[in-house]
């Protein structure tokens, strides 16, 4: 049996003596399909950051691939919320596509035929073969996102980790976007961070839920108790085109004042 694409044991991260990460448990089995869903400053883009190794938690245990992050970074790709480049500089699609292949070339070595297949495949994977010769600041933000995936399956990784892949699309394209990922699964581990709660559900095969602590019991399903663990506050789940109610003041929030002792 494979070990899981992720494991993490009682992780916790604090930036001095801000608290970021609190007893985080996370199982991901190879080719699972995992969102992960919270407010801003929850932790979220710190998450992936310490599955990538780049940052080290202050006590726990995280492994990749049954590894060390630092061990396997070869195995995994990251796609950022920001891609930072210049849209006048001369570069075609397929060369930074090609970039995905540098880690598997010697320093100053060319590309060869093997490389430029593996680019081309990617390419055609995410579906954008007919523009591998445009210039890469010609395209649109959805297609922008399918180049830096196409980079990442370039370099064959096993598991991808994405940054509000969707943040700057329209709905269209960002349900393209998720159809894409979820067709790369079983034979890539895909984990991505989104705000997108009333659209992530219905693509990825298990949602968490971060916000310091982590609610995650391996299901797509996104209930209203974990919403309200999450985030903090009272909230009636809306299911659109269908009958529903809205919540008003006294149908939750007086309640939870009260907790509150307001």
């Amino acid at each position: 049996m494979s070990v899981p694409a992720i494991e993490l044991r009682d992780v916790w991260l604090s930036f001095r003596t801000t608290p970021v990460l609190e007893r985080i448990e996370l199982t991901l089995e190879q080719g699972g399909y995992l969102g992960i869903i919270g407010p801003n400053g929850g932790g979220k883009t710190a998450l992936l950051r310490v599955i990538l190794g780049l940052l080290k938690p202050d006590r726990g245990s995280v492994r990749v691939f049954g590894e060390r992050p630092e061990s396997v970074r070869g195995r995994v790709a990251y796609v950022p919320q920001h891609a930072e480049f210049d849209p006048w500089y001369p570069i075609r699609v397929r060369d930074v596509v090609l970039m995905g292949r540098l880690s598997r070339t010697r320093l100053f070595r060319s590309f060869n035929a093997e490389d430029r297949d593996g680019a081309d495949g990617a390419l055609e994977r995410v579906g954008l073969s007919e523009l591998a010769e445009r210039q890469i600041g010609e395209l649109s933000g959805g297609q922008l996102q399918r180049v830096l995936i196409a980079r990442a399956l370039a370099v064959r990784a096993e598991l991808l980790l994405l940054d509000e892949p969707t943040a700057s699309l329209d709905p269209r394209s960002g349900q393209d976007l998720y159809e894409l990922l979820a067709s790369l699964t079983p034979k890539m581990t895909v984990v991505l961070v989104s705000h997108d709660i009333g659209v992530i559900s219905q693509h990825v095969q298990t949602v968490a839920c971060l916000n310091q602590q982590m609610h995650y019991h391996g299901s797509n399903e996104i209930t209203r108790e974990m919403i309200e663990e999450t985030y903090g506050c009272p909230v009636d789940m809306i299911v659109h085109r269908h009958a529903h109610r809205v919540l008003d003041r006294h149908d939750g929030v007086e309640e939870h004042e009260r907790r509150e002792g307001r």
